[in-house]
């Protein structure tokens, strides 16, 4: 029998942290505190747990802690969540690249897939799709395989749909996807150019280079120093005068502003300048 749950401090936090870099070779500590707090104490109120019975789970059953590492790392993700952003990535990005030859687009921590999905759809509308490559990026396996397989409840893709119309499109979303009882499949010619796999923002390093990186709501969950690192990868793996999208909850230090042109202030928009 669980014992009734208790919250955790951040004592114990630190401690689970260092068992979980022990065991799992998975490193929490660059995360922000007060949001891994949150989180965990989260999982342990809805599971009732205690913080012994967290520990035996993580300790014993690996499928558990693939479980416990998409609660505590996943971000709620919609398609053309935010639609001012997608309409500021049309109005201001895409004309520019219009006469590349390559375009390359990485979103970074993109979880289930929805918003590379609607970056792809906004290329397409604009009939670049053949001149680009997408890659999603994640810590996590399980989201990722979420994501290649792109099928989403059809509930769902009602708001969906009315994000995109808000983005100012005359066309509808259905032109993407396929619908089966209550679930949209996305089509074939939006995912052909579209690689996800795993990368871990705390300690992989660039892989590519691009002309787009998105990372929304995603570095709220590190500390400063970690928030540091992982614009410095950002930096360094967008080519000159390629673009780097925040969106609206998260900024640039001013420190960091000596090497980007702001392009959208709202929804953090900038550009690399060499």
């Amino acid at each position: 029998m669980h014992k009734e749950h208790e919250t955790i401090s951040y004592e114990e936090l630190n401690s689970l942290v260092a068992f979980i870099k022990n065991v799992h070779g998975f490193d929490f500590a660059d995360y922000s505190a007060a949001s891994l707090k949150r989180r965990v104490s989260r999982i342990m109120e809805l599971q009732k747990l205690s913080l012994f019975d967290l520990r035996t789970l993580l300790t014993n059953d690996e499928a558990y802690f693939e479980l416990f590492l998409i609660e505590v790392t996943v971000n709620v993700t919609e398609m053309f969540r935010d639609p001012s952003f997608y309409k500021s990535v049309a109005t201001n990005i895409i004309p520019y690249l219009k006469s590349y030859q390559r375009i390359k687009v990485w979103n970074a921590g993109c979880s289930t897939g929805e918003e590379l999905y609607s970056f792809a759809i906004l290329f397409s509308e604009e009939n670049l799709y053949d001149r680009c490559f997408f890659y999603g990026t994640d810590i996590n396996a399980e989201v990722l395989e979420h994501a290649k397989n792109g099928i989403y409840n059809l509930q769902k893709m009602k708001q969906y749909s009315e994000n995109f119309q808000k983005t100012g499109t005359t066309n509808t979303l259905s032109n993407y996807y396929t619908a089966k009882y209550d679930a949209a499949s996305i089509n074939y010619s939006l995912k052909k150019n579209i690689l996800f796999s795993i990368h871990n923002l705390a300690s992989d390093s660039v892989f590519n280079e691009f002309q787009v990186i998105s990372c929304r709501n995603v570095l709220i969950y590190f500390n400063t120093d970690l928030q540091k690192r992982v614009i410095e990868l950002f930096y360094n793996s967008l080519a000159n005068f390629g673009f780097l999208c925040l969106g609206s909850k998260e900024t640039l230090r001013s420190t960091e502003l000596g090497r980007f042109k702001i392009i959208d202030k709202k929804n953090n928009i900038y550009q690399k300048i060499a």
